[in-house]
């Protein structure tokens, strides 16, 4: 019996003993870091939800007041979610129109909680002084803002050229708003360091842009050291508007992550790219959400025991029908809309709910224009539209259009079956600024040879592929390309049509009417050089004389500019009403395609080398060249291998 108590006692006290060693594992796992991310990014001013075509049916999405709902039930979960965007918050619906004016879009990123943003390339359409001011006035508004971050502004350089006017504003507007390198935001137990960087094709996509950017590469990395040295960060963030391709070599948050491995998180935006699982390389994941505030990104991430972080869940939420709006973010929005109707649009005539025309086509939706290569319905509708403004203007000096040009990247929504508001139309084109100052980029006049009217075809059908927002949609100008042909030689058939469908002959050396927007006569040097300096455009004036400053074409209306999207307006407008009920309808004609844009899918040998243009003759002597020269080398390589052998023989039998 003595001897069962003696054994219990040790027991007992080992179990004593014990009890603080297996505390321990309960208290690693009580410690163990976690953090909860919502992000978005290329919400491009939809404040509101809109319809628009998802995945081939008409649905109502988005809207900051569903993503205001989103964000308090995450929050009531977890108080200590981080909140980020990615850049382009603005320029994309009515509401940029007040944008140097009330800041609306950064507000109201403020007022749904948002940590930190940073700036995309559309934040620049209002140039320097339009920025300038709505940093200001964002600022002067007293409200709860987001960070802005962004690391890699060259100051330096800018400074040692000498300061422009424009550089003057946005550096004193970055002072006065706090724009940083980088911020630290504290979450629960969590530290963690936000950098912003702006991409090298954001600054491609940002023609008005002054400011002079270092590489994103190196500035990140340097700024990621500044960070390790001076601050205890547990986690580091990126907020980037830079954006993932599908070439992974291309891909430049891919680049990043790969060329900076530190990085734990990259919030991608700028291609707006929707990824249903993050990208890693490394420790780095790489999140997008896809554009408009359509879905919201919601991610959670563990700390692991190498104090790196692991990725435990990641969704993307739509913001759709079914989620139910925050009313008092909604009275927010309308008040910040009806200044929109008093401020912008009572200059044109219009009010935003105002029904231009009644809609029963089915119009192809944006994702179409980026994996479809062929003529669509939206495209057709806009070029005709341009068309139609310019020579029923009352300024019109009775010089036909020949073509009108609109690039799929201009379009940045399509059209739903119903009622096509003034609203509608200003968010299918929702760019810019005018040298005027006011919102919304004017068409322009240019003229272009024959000849390079064929190139425009040309640029389209061999260009596009590796850049899908210089897709082009014409009116006047029908063409035929081979996708299968040589590169820079698949259009085989080009020509002019008129409203009657008519065809006519190019003549090379005529010079021909093209309308555009600025946006895209200044976008055209970017385009160009996907070409590798093969294909050459240059717009001209009606006398034939090269054109120094595309905003000296802009088609004037007495003083002022006839604006891309008024001149959609306009041509909805003009529709026959067939249903009697004093509204227009959109005419059946574009319910179908007009040979507009024929893909030849013909793999027959002769239709692939029929008809070679000078680039195909250039590419194949090059091709010669270098094969010449390759069997040159072979043919060299093996003599003197050879004669290496020989002496090595030689000696051996020596």
């Amino acid at each position: 019996m003595k001897k069962w108590k003696k054994i219990l006692s040790v027991m007992l006290a080992v179990a004593v003993l014990l009890l603080p060693v297996m505390d321990i594992p309960v208290e690693a796992a009580d410690s163990t870091k976690q953090i909860d991310v919502l992000f978005t990014h290329d919400t491009h001013s939809h404040l509101d939800s809109f319809s628009t075509i998802v995945n081939g049916k008409q649905e109502k999405v988005g809207g900051f007041a569903k993503i205001k709902t989103l964000i308090n039930e995450k929050k009531k979960e977890d108080p200590d979610t981080l909140i980020l965007d990615g850049g382009d918050f603005s320029m994309g619906t009515l509401i940029q129109t007040v944008y140097d004016t009330e800041a609306a879009e950064l507000r109201m990123l403020g007022y749904l909680g948002y940590d930190v943003t940073t700036l995309g390339n559309h934040e620049f359409d209002y140039r320097s002084k339009g920025l300038a001011n709505m940093l200001k006035v964002a600022k002067s508004s007293g409200e709860t803002l987001p960070e802005i971050v962004v690391c890699n502004v060259d100051w330096d350089a800018m400074e040692k050229d000498g300061l422009s006017d424009g550089q003057k504003q946005i550096r004193e507007a970055f002072e006065a708003y706090g724009v940083k390198d980088y911020v630290m935001v504290q979450k629960g137990d969590v530290k963690i360091a936000v950098v912003g960087v702006f991409g090298k094709d954001a600054l491609e996509c940002a023609p008005t842009c002054e400011l002079s950017f270092k590489d994103p590469i190196e500035a990140v990395k340097q700024t990621v050291e500044e960070i390790r040295k001076n601050e205890d960060a547990d986690m580091i963030a990126c907020v980037s508007h830079s954006g993932t391709w599908d070439d992974e070599n291309k891909s430049e948050d891919e680049l990043l992550a790969k060329a900076v491995p530190d990085i734990d998180l990259i919030i991608s935006g700028h291609t707006h790219s929707e990824l249903p699982e993050a990208i890693q390389h490394g420790n780095t994941y790489i999140v997008s959400c896809g554009e408009y505030g359509r879905n919201l990104g919601s991610l959670s991430m563990t700390q692991n025991s190498d104090g790196r972080w692991d990725l435990s869940s990641y969704e993307l939420i739509p913001v759709s029908e079914d989620v139910e709006a925050d009313q008092e973010t909604q009275k927010q929005i309308d008040a910040l809309m009806d200044k929109v109707d008093t401020n912008y649009l009572a200059d044109f005539g219009y009010t935003r709910k105002e029904v231009l025309a009644q809609n029963d086509v089915e119009f192809n939706s944006l994702e179409e224009m980026e994996t479809k290569h062929e003529e669509l319905n939206l495209g057709d509708i806009m070029s005709d539209a341009y068309v139609y403004a310019v020579e029923n203007s009352e300024y019109y000096d009775g010089d036909p259009v020949d073509v009108a040009v609109v690039p799929s990247g201009t379009v940045r929504d399509t059209y739903t079956k119903g009622d096509i508001t003034v609203e509608d139309v200003y968010n299918s084109f929702s760019l810019g600024i005018g040298r005027d100052g006011v919102a919304g980029y004017p068409l322009i006049n240019a003229y272009l040879t024959g000849k390079e009217l064929k190139l425009v075809a040309e640029v389209d059908a061999s260009v596009s592929d590796f850049m899908t927002t210089a897709r082009l949609y014409c009116s006047g100008l029908n063409f035929t390309y081979n996708p299968h042909r040589m590169i820079l030689n698949k259009v085989t058939d080009c020509y002019l049509t008129r409203t009657d469908g008519e065809r006519t002959e190019i003549q090379d050396d005529k010079l021909y009417h093209v309308v555009t927007d600025l946006y895209t006569g200044q976008m055209l040097g970017s385009v160009m050089k996907m070409s590798y300096g093969l294909l050459s455009l240059e717009p001209k004036d009606k006398d034939g004389k090269p054109i120094e400053n595309l905003e000296d074409q802009a088609i004037m209306e007495g003083d002022k500019e006839l604006k891309a999207w008024d001149a959609i307006a306009r041509y909805m407008q003009s529709f026959d009403d067939t249903d009697g009920d004093g509204i227009a309808n959109v005419p059946e004609y574009y319910a179908s395609l007009h040979d507009r844009k024929v893909v030849d899918n013909s793999k027959n040998i002769i239709d692939l080398v029929k008809n070679p243009n000078k680039f195909a003759v250039m590419i194949v002597l090059i091709c010669l060249v270098i094969l010449v020269i390759f069997v040159l080398v072979t043919v060299l390589i093996r003599k003197v291998v050879q004669k290496i052998r020989k002496k090595k023989n030689g000696k051996k039998e020596k």
